[in-house]
C-alpha cells in the first residue's frame, strides 16, 4: 500500500516537474524572440522605398521590429510635438523637421535625400503640357495638391502656382485639397481630377498615371527629405543605429531605386 501511494505521488510530482520546465521554457522562448520595436513616423512618399528597407534591416536585426506610421509631415510634426511615440521622424520639407529641432524634440539629424515636384494626369489622358499656367485652361477642371499647410508636396505646389501667378486664379475654382501626395495620386488615377501635383518618386510608382510636366525648381523651395532622431525615443541605441543605416550605401541604393536624388 505505501509502495503504491509512493509511486503515485513520485509520478504526480514528475508531471509538474515537466509542467514547469515546460512553463519555464514558453517563457525564456518569449523572452528570446520578444522584439525591440522602432516606430518611424515617415512623410507618405517614403512609404514603397522603406517597406523595401525594412524587410533588409529586420533580416540584419532580428531582435527589430520596424513600424512605420505614415502620413503628411505636417500632421506627423504636430504628432511628435503632442507627445506621440516616435523613435525617428523622417519628413519630406526642411520646415517641419526644423520646427521639432527648434523644439527641442530632436537631437541628431541630417538632410538625406531630395526629389522633384512633376504635374501628373491620368494614363490615357491626351494633355500636353509645356507650363503649369496651361492649368487654366477649360481642359482641367479638376487639379489636386495636398493640403498646404500639412503636406510638404501642396507648399512646393502652392509656391510654383504663386510665382506663375495663377494660385489665386486656380483656388477659386479647380483646386482639390488632399491630406497628402499618395492621396493627390489616387484622386488623378481614379480620374476625380484632372492632374495633380505629386513627387516624383510618387509618379513612378503608378501605372494608372503619367508625368505631364516636371516642374521647374526655380519656382519653389528646394525639396529636401530630413531624418532626425526623437528625443523622448526609449530606444537611444537602436534608433541611432537605424538613422547610421539610412545613410549607408544600401539604403541609399534602395532610394536612389524609387527615384529618390542624393544630396
Amino acid at each position: 500500500m505505501f509502495k503504491k501511494w509512493t509511486i503515485r505521488i513520485l509520478g504526480v510530482l514528475t508531471i509538474f516537474s515537466v509542467v514547469s520546465l515546460s512553463a519555464g521554457s514558453v517563457v525564456e522562448v518569449e523572452a528570446a524572440t520578444k522584439k525591440t520595436e522602432i516606430i518611424v513616423s515617415a512623410a507618405a512618399s517614403l512609404q514603397d522605398s522603406l517597406d523595401k528597407m525594412a524587410l533588409l534591416y529586420e533580416k540584419k536585426h532580428p531582435d527589430i521590429d520596424l513600424v512605420f506610421n505614415y502620413g503628411a509631415s505636417g500632421t506627423l510634426q504636430k504628432q511628435i510635438e503632442q507627445g506621440a511615440p516616435a523613435d525617428l521622424f523622417f519628413s519630406a520639407g526642411d520646415k517641419q523637421m526644423n520646427a521639432l529641432v527648434d523644439g527641442g524634440l530632436i537631437s541628431d539629424h541630417k538632410v538625406l535625400l531630395k526629389n522633384q515636384l512633376v504635374l501628373v494626369v491620368p494614363s490615357n489622358s491626351n494633355a500636353s503640357l509645356t507650363t503649369i499656367t496651361q492649368l487654366t485652361d477649360k481642359a482641367f477642371k479638376k487639379v489636386a495638391v495636398g493640403q498646404p499647410e500639412s503636406v510638404p508636396a501642396g507648399q512646393y505646389a502652392q509656391q510654383s502656382l504663386a510665382a506663375k501667378k495663377v494660385w489665386d486664379t486656380l483656388l477659386q475654382n479647380k483646386l482639390v485639397f488632399a491630406k497628402d501626395v499618395r492621396q493627390v495620386l489616387s484622386y488623378v488615377e481614379t480620374g476625380n481630377v484632372d492632374a495633380g501635383f505629386v513627387y516624383k518618386t510618387d509618379a513612378l510608382t503608378s501605372k494608372k498615371t503619367k508625368i505631364a510636366l516636371t516642374v521647374g525648381p526655380h519656382v519653389h523651395k528646394a525639396i529636401n527629405y530630413p531624418a532626425g532622431i526623437v528625443k523622448n525615443s526609449k530606444n537611444q541605441k537602436e534608433a541611432k543605429e537605424l538613422y547610421s543605416y539610412l545613410q549607408s550605401k544600401e539604403a541609399s541604393d534602395i532610394f536612389a531605386s524609387y527615384g529618390f536624388l542624393l544630396p
